[in-house]
């Protein structure tokens, strides 16, 4: 059974990047335009093994996204990976504060988010 793979981006070209990579590799990908839609996803959902996630988006952003999504007992370890185009080291420090587990600053090539993926998708 393929995982699944949450893609949360307010770039809908973006996500369709990501979401050919991530199908290419044998994916099944979801998709949410903001951290509010992205949660809505996963109650929707059955087992989301991983979530990609911007940080800047209007509604609720990406850090916010991730600290409620950890707050939820069944997604609290899903791994997070941040997409996004900031660098900064005190936004990573707030990412990883909330829980993300990856972060990879656009532009990004494929190869290097599949080989993300690949060493944090939980079995």
């Amino acid at each position: 059974m393929a995982k699944t793979i949450l893609i949360v981006d307010d770039s809908s070209s973006l996500r369709l990047v990501v979401k050919l990579a991530l199908n290419r590799a044998g994916y099944d990908v979801l998709e949410a335009g903001d951290g509010k839609e992205g949660l809505a996803q996963l109650e929707k959902a059955g087992k989301v093994h991983l979530i990609v996630s911007d940080v800047n988006m209007p509604i609720m952003d990406g850090i916010a996204f991730v600290t409620e999504v950890k707050k939820h007992p069944r997604h609290k370890f899903t791994p997070v990976v941040m997409l996004t185009t900031e660098g900064q080291d005190a936004k990573k420090e707030q990412g990883k504060a909330a829980g993300a587990k990856a972060w990879i600053v656009k532009p990004f090539n494929p190869p290097q988010l599949l080989d993300a993926v690949s060493k944090l998708i939980l079995p």
